[in-house]
Parts: structure tokens; C-alpha cells; sequence
């Protein structure tokens, strides 16, 4: 494997690209932390972290964008959208294309198509900013809000338009201008460039929750020595005493937390990997004498076509009235109105079984939907017609696009299964072994790695990586992470006699 790791800094190409793929990482979190003109992050992060600030509503949106966006919302940061205005204007025009005439035209044109309508995600990527961008400064130049909060905006009283015209403009270039590191990522580096920013992002917060656990696991004595040995022996006597510590950690807890990390990942990259193969055979053409085509392929079908899209939705769907219901008690009023507000928030309450079952039927709802959307039986039967392909037994045309759309139907609900144990881990964890200990800001910041939209975007991403990398090495004859065979060449320039072994069909098959 040592072998394999240093084949791939011998090759300068991929040397090449790797570097530059982390350092543009680097500028990315290098500018994660330049707060904004007028704003003490520090102190909005410390007021956050408090009381009733800390399950506040803007607490929960924060926490909840930062998950898949790259930003942080809570931070007043030049990055505080990150990726995620553009990420809506990908997810807009995607569902646009298939209710508008020419963007479907569009698509099919080629690369010209596909430039224009990226083009077009662009400019629609400044709007959503600047929308975005105009509510977060709204909500932190608000002067009524009884939270101290907003005490992090050091500006004077006459300039809270200026303050807001600046930070519009300044959050708007800053998503911008991730959406480009992103774009020069793809072309000059190694690997999807937007998804490795948004991986960077999910991945930098693991320290902050391994601390977070740590602290939960140590006794205000220990707490309060300074780091050293002495330090170390208490620490090591807190976790690995029977009795908890001061915030209800302790050994049994960290060992079931990896042991979940371990199985969740697991399962997360059994689903991203698994495919439903479904034999395609080729026509065969008789030239002459000869016989060319009959060879047997294979259709492969993701068990889980939409990726994380169904949680984002469903994530969306359910956190947004909650949030909208939670700001509504947070502003006032009758206390009759203010108790039922708080009665329906907390019966939405995260780990909660009302909770669970909405998002499980959401998850399983949006997964068919996304499908229904992205996944097209018709076309890819007539592709496989003109391809001069069929499947065994179905006439091609209409038998073939029933069939492929049957088999969709079952292997989604099995995906959408997946994709729900997967996503009410950590809500659960959080809610039953965490909450009381560390609070719900911290207890979702741990849990999160045990499942959830930020786990399946990091494998995912990882495993595209992998392959990109693999097949960077494979393509130099070098021996790629995925082989068996020793170390050296890889096996295709060792074989002398080529075999014949069918290769996954390209396009629609």
C-alpha cells in the first residue's frame, strides 16, 4: 500500500494536481475565517454557544446550512453562504430542465449546451446571493432582537446601510468566488471541485466534536489543571471510570460512538457502491464472413440513483417551519399563542418518534420523486435500440422502458430504506446519549458524523476521488489502489495476451 501511496507523487502530472487541488483547499479555509467589516466573530460564536442561543432558530439554520454548504453562517464570515447559493441554482435549473423545452434541447446539444446552461447557473448564482446575502445581514443589523447577539456588529447607528450594502456585496463575491475555486479545481486539479469544498468544510469540524466529547468526559477538577501529566492521569481516570463525568460521558460512550462511526460508514459506502446489473445483450451483424457484435454487457442501475438529495429535501422541508415556528415564539406575544408555538416545536423535537417518522416518510417520498425526475426509462430504451442493444426476453422500445422503470421502483424503495436508517442515526444518538450532556448544538455537531447528509457527501466524495486517482495511475501502467496483484506495473502491461472481459457500457448503458 506504501508502494501504491508513493506511485502516486512519482507520476508529476498527478503531483501536479494534487498540490494544487490543496492549495486552492487552503485559500478556501483561509478565508473561512475573514470576518466581516463591523462583525466580532468570535463574539457571535461565544453568544451562540449560550443558553437559549444555542437552540435558538438562527442556531438551528446555522447548524443546519453548514452541514452541505461550505459555510457558516453563525460566524459573520466573507465565506458565511458558502457554496450553497450555487448549489441551489444547480438543483433549480436541473428540475426546470425537465418542464422546459429548451433546456432539455440544451442538454443534448453537447458540450455547447452544457456550457451555456453553466452559464446560466452562474448568473443565477449571483441572485441567490445576493437574496441570501440580504436576509442573513438583515437578521444581524436587526435592533430589536432580545438576544446579545447582535452585539457582535460594531458599527455605529447611522451606518447600518452602508453595513448591509457592503456585506451583501462582500458575501456575494465571496460565494462567487468559491464558485470559481471551485470551477479551477475541476479543470487544473483532481476531482470535484465544489464537492471537495463542501467535504473540507464537514470534515475540518471532526476536531471540534472529538473535543467536544473530551470535555464531556473530564470533572470541573480536571477541567481546571493545566495540560501537562497531571493532567493526562486525571483525564485518563475521568474517561475510564464507571461513573460519568461532569456532562455524562464517559468510556462505554466513546466506544459506541466509533463502533457506530465504523458501521454507519460502512453501510454508507455499501449503498453509495451498490448497483442493480441488468444483462444487456448486443445484435450481432454478419459482414462477409465475419461476425461482429454479440457481446454481453451489463446495465448498471445505483441502488441509491439520487444521492443525498432526498435528505436535503426532506431535511428542508421539515426544518424550515420548525424554524420559522421557533423564531415566531422567540419574538413575543399572548402567552396562550407563545405556549402552543413551544408545544408544536417541541413535539418536532430532534430524536423525537413524530419527528422521525415525517422525515423517514419525507425521505422515501422525495427519493421517488427525485427519480421520477432524473431517471428517464423512454430515452434510455430508445438509446439502447438505436445502439443496436436489448435485454434478453423484452422487446425493445415500450417493454424495455416498462421493465426499467419496474426495476427502479423496487431497488428505490430498498435505497430510500437505507438512506432513512442512515439519516435518523444521528438524531437519534444525539437525542438519547448526547443531548443532556453536551446541549443540541453540540450534541448534532458530534452526532453528524455518525450519518446523515454531511457522511454520505464525504464518502461519496472520497470514493469519487479514489477513483479519479486510481484511474490517473491505471492510465500511466502503474499499480492503482484497487489492485491485488503486488506492486510495480499493473497487471494490464503485464499480461502478455490480452483477455476479452465486457466493459461497463458507456452513455445510457
Amino acid at each position: 500500500m506504501l508502494q501504491k501511496l508513493f506511485n502516486v507523487f512519482r507520476i508529476p502530472d498527478l503531483r501536479n494536481k494534487l498540490f494544487f487541488t490543496l492549495a486552492l483547499l487552503c485559500v478556501y479555509r483561509i478565508g473561512f475565517y475573514i470576518a466581516l467589516p463591523g462583525v466580532d466573530a468570535p463574539h457571535i460564536r461565544e453568544q451562540l454557544s449560550k443558553g437559549a442561543n444555542q437552540d435558538s432558530a438562527f442556531a438551528m439554520l446555522s447548524n443546519y446550512l453548514s452541514v452541505f454548504s461550505g459555510g457558516d453562517l453563525s460566524q459573520g464570515t466573507m465565506f458565511g453562504l458558502g457554496i450553497m447559493p450555487y448549489i441551489s441554482a444547480s438543483i433549480i435549473l436541473q428540475l426546470l430542465g425537465t418542464v422546459m423545452p429548451v433546456l432539455e434541447k440544451m442538454k443534448k446539444e453537447g458540450e455547447p449546451g452544457i456550457r451555456k446552461i453553466n452559464e446560466w447557473t452562474r448568473y443565477i448564482t449571483v441572485g441567490v446571493c445576493v437574496i441570501q446575502a440580504l436576509m442573513y445581514v438583515a437578521h444581524f443589523n436587526s435592533q430589536t432582537a432580545g438576544e446579545n447577539l447582535y452585539d457582535g456588529v460594531r458599527i455605529g447607528a447611522d451606518y447600518h446601510f452602508q453595513f448591509m450594502v457592503l456585506s451583501v456585496a462582500i458575501l456575494t463575491a465571496g460565494s462567487v468566488f468559491l464558485m470559481w475555486l471551485g470551477e479551477q479545481i475541476e479543470q487544473f486539479g483532481i476531482g470535484n471541485g465544489i464537492s471537495l469544498i463542501i467535504t473540507a468544510g464537514i470534515v475540518a469540524r471532526m476536531p471540534s466534536a472529538a473535543s467536544d466529547v473530551m470535555y464531556g468526559c473530564m470533572t470541573k477538577e480536571t477541567q481546571a489543571k493545566p495540560f501537562g501529566w497531571d493532567f493526562i492521569r486525571s483525564f485518563l481516570g475521568d474517561v475510564f471510570s464507571p461513573t460519568t463525568g461532569t456532562k455524562g460521558v464517559n468510556i462505554f460512550t466513546i466506544v459506541f460512538l466509533f463502533a457506530c462511526f465504523v458501521f454507519v460508514v460502512g453501510a454508507a459506502i455499501f449503498l453509495t457502491q451498490a448497483q442493480r446489473r441488468i444483462p444487456v445483450q448486443q445484435a450481432k451483424n454478419i459482414r462477409g464472413r465475419r461476425v461482429y457484435g454479440g457481446a454481453k454487457q451489463y446495465l448498471p442501475l445505483r441502488v441509491n440513483h439520487s444521492g443525498v438529495m432526498p435528505i436535503i429535501f426532506a431535511s428542508t422541508l421539515i426544518s424550515l417551519p420548525i424554524m420559522g415556528i421557533r423564531k415566531l415564539a422567540e419574538s413575543g406575544g399572548p402567552g396562550w399563542w407563545t405556549g402552543s408555538l413551544i408545544a408544536i416545536s417541541n413535539t418536532f423535537n430532534t430524536g423525537g418518534y413524530i419527528y422521525e417518522l415525517s422525515f423517514c416518510i419525507l425521505i422515501f417520498f422525495f427519493a421517488y420523486f427525485w427519480n421520477t425526475v432524473q431517471f428517464q426509462p423512454k430515452e434510455m430504451a430508445n438509446q439502447l435500440r438505436d445502439y443496436g442493444s436489448f435485454i434478453p426476453g423484452l422487446r425493445p422500445g415500450k417493454r424495455t422502458a416498462d421493465y426499467l422503470e419496474n426495476v427502479m421502483g423496487r431497488i428505490t424503495y430498498v435505497g430510500a430504506a437505507f438512506l432513512c436508517v442512515i439519516a435518523i442515526i444521528p438524531s437519534i444518538v444525539g437525542a438519547a446519549m448526547l443531548e443532556d450532556a453536551l446541549g443540541q448544538q453540540k450534541a448534532y455537531q458530534v452526532s453528524q458524523f455518525l450519518g446523515g447528509t454531511g457522511l454520505l457527501i464525504v464518502i461519496s466524495v472520497m470514493l469519487d476521488f479514489m477513483n479519479r486517482i486510481e484511474a490517473n495511475l491505471v492510465m500511466r501502467n502503474y499499480s492503482g489502489f484497487l489492485d491485488d496483484e503486488g506492486e510495480g506495473p499493473s497487471r494490464i502491461k503485464r499480461n502478455k495476451t490480452p483477455q476479452s472481459v465486457p466493459s461497463e457500457p458507456r452513455g445510457p448503458a
